[in-house]
């Protein structure tokens, strides 16, 4: 998949770069950002990137914007990544996650290994909301649970989820190149995880916990179908928003039968725990 790539340039980068960031990210289709000392880079697919789109936002931007549209290679990201990429270790109730990529040395004084690939999906634990959603999986009952990865990207999430005694596992995501990352990291990690390639219109069956890091407007636009899969008593865990994004989600999973639970913060992104109420047992 062939990426853009647009670099804004403005002033007071430190009072309106999170502003750009989540507009980019949660009313457009940008997937990924790198801070500059002058404002922003901005990744998108090729297919969803919309020059429009892109100018009224810049028109009606609170600060005046300047930006420069590329087109990228369309190639495998490994080798670069190699020189910079470090391993991270998440830390949970009791316990950590060793999160590396196959160069980087094995631990065993950790309770998870996981090895994932740094290609350009989404899921290495660096982000704040990968790392949040790790952190619920493994707190999380998980035994002989039926688990769904929504926008599953590197798998990393499905991947937990399995060591830890899911049941069955499955992982969705739309774009191709995700998804042959994930079945490389699965397989790389000793674990069955049956995968799909396509959007929330994939879901089939039913679930005990449904996991979706992607972004806010695709999460309120998929929840619907994410509580319908849900089993009663069920855990949705959503995360790949800002705080200020939860009162929304919060909402419209309210209205469609389930209860906030619990609700993490990082570097102000938020994850959030739902679950759906079970239903009153009739005589």
């Amino acid at each position: 998949m062939k990426y853009i790539e647009v670099t804004f340039t403005m002033e007071s980068t430190d009072l309106f770069r999170d502003l750009l960031i989540d507009t980019l990210g949660n009313e457009g289709p940008y997937e990924s950002f790198v801070e500059t000392p002058d404002g922003l880079k901005a990744y998108v697919q090729s297919p969803e990137f919309d020059s429009h789109w892109l100018a009224a936002t810049v028109e009606a931007f609170p600060v005046p914007l300047r930006y420069e549209v590329a087109e990228m290679e369309d190639r495998d990201w490994n080798a670069e990544w190699e020189a910079t990429h470090e391993a991270v270790t998440v830390k949970y109730n009791g316990g950590s996650i060793w999160v590396r990529a196959p160069f980087h040395p094995h631990r065993t004084d950790v309770d998870y290994e996981i090895i994932i690939e740094p290609k350009m999906s989404f899921g290495t634990a660096h982000h704040p909301t990968t790392y949040m959603m790790l952190s619920y999986v493994a707190e999380l009952p998980m035994v002989g649970r039926r688990v769904l990865d929504m926008g599953c990207g590197t798998a990393v999430l499905a991947i937990l989820a399995k060591m830890r005694g899911a049941a069955y596992v499955a992982g969705i995501d739309v774009d191709e190149w995700a998804f042959r990352n994930a079945q490389e990291n699965a397989a790389t990690n000793g674990v069955q995880v049956d995968l799909k390639l396509g959007d929330a219109t994939s879901i089939d069956g039913n679930y005990d916990v449904i996991i979706a890091n992607i972004n806010r407007n695709i999460l309120l636009a998929d929840m619907e179908r994410y509580a319908a899969a849900l089993n009663p008593g069920g855990t949705l865990l959503l995360s790949g928003f800002y705080e200020a994004d939860v009162p929304a989600l919060v909402e419209k999973g309210t209205a469609l039968g389930m209860n906030l639970i619990s609700k993490k913060n990082r570097n102000d992104w938020a994850a959030i725990q739902l679950n759906k109420v079970k239903s009153e047992t009739k005589h």
